[in-house]
């Protein structure tokens, strides 16, 4: 029994791909400029995380599979519509913010088109995040009014949770079309869903699950270098628990939050995504589009440009 389970740990490797990625988040562009407003993540993935003691808590993988390391970065801001409202808008959405890290571990097993991700989430969420600063300054940047209301936003408190998310091929066009599902859930402070989806792409990239979208020289071998592709994301969502709307499990003394009643427990997204890649370079923008998440919502949508480099 001992000789079977050693022989399943040796079936795993830890790829050698290290890459970085970056991604920022706004709903200027559209004219809208409410509700999940701005937005920036930072992704490292590298082999020398597999040391991190935080590995031993993300759960087990399936036999054979190639693992990815990383620490992703988030930080977001939300508003209610009116910005310029110098008081609390009630019924409408808090201002809130959070920055948080993932410490995370991707499981990819090529043969059975099937990827596990988990992670742990630590970090903080309220004024700490600086919020109020970055979009007061990216307005005046831009000539656009003057957020009056971050000092009643969502009050500081811990955001700490446990999220997983599970892929599998369900279809697939030789290498210039895919379609995969999806079913995911995050239990913590700040989240707490369970959510199922499906992804189609169509064009020219790299496998989902040959690697996570761009590879080092080595890596990528004889392998087409250019990456030209679309993509159509759809998502349903049940929603367990949001402190951006409810405020934080710990601190309770927020100027404004939003009652549980006022919460809509079934949250769809739509994601539509334009990508361009040459060898180890990849740029996305993405177009998302979600429905009311509370009682007298609207639904919003935000632009999303990222890139992602192999090094």
């Amino acid at each position: 029994m001992r000789a079977q389970a050693q022989l399943l740990r040796d079936s795993t490797r830890v790829s050698a791909d290290r890459l970085l990625e970056y991604s920022f988040a706004n709903d200027a562009f559209l004219r809208t400029d409410y509700y999940y407003t701005q937005g920036m993540t930072l992704l490292l993935v590298s082999p020398a995380l597999q040391y991190s003691p935080v590995n031993r808590i993300l759960g087990p993988v399936p036999a054979g599979s190639t693992l990815h390391h990383g620490i992703r970065l988030h930080y977001d801001g939300f508003t209610p519509l009116r910005i310029q409202d110098p008081f609390i808008r009630v019924g409408d959405r808090p201002y809130a913010s959070y920055i948080y890290a993932d410490l995370l571990r991707v499981a990819t097993h090529p043969g059975r088109r099937l990827r596990l991700t988990t992670a742990l989430n630590v970090g903080l969420l309220g004024p700490g995040a600086g919020a109020k600063g970055f979009q007061t300054k990216f307005h005046e940047l831009l000539g656009a009014p003057t957020p009056r209301g971050w000092d009643y936003q969502v009050q500081t408190d811990v955001v700490l949770g446990y999220e997983a998310r599970l892929e599998k091929q369900l279809l697939a066009l030789g290498r210039v079309a895919e379609l995969n599902g999806a079913a995911s859930a995050s239990l913590g402070t700040l989240h707490t869903y369970a959510a199922a989806g499906t992804t189609l792409r169509v064009g020219w990239r790299q496998p989902t699950f040959e690697g996570l979208g761009v590879a080092g020289r080595a890596a990528r071998g004889g392998r087409g270098r250019v990456q030209a592709y679309a993509q159509a994301q759809a998502e349903g969502r049940l929603v367990g628990y949001n402190a951006t709307l409810q405020g934080g499990l710990f601190n309770r003394r927020n100027p404004y939050v939003l009652p549980a009643s006022a919460v809509r427990r079934a949250v769809a997204q739509g994601t539509g995504t334009l990508g361009l890649g040459y060898a180890g370079v990849r740029v996305e923008t993405a177009l998302t589009w979600v429905s009311p998440e509370f009682t007298g919502a609207r639904t919003h949508r935000w632009n999303t440009i990222s890139i992602r480099v192999a090094f």
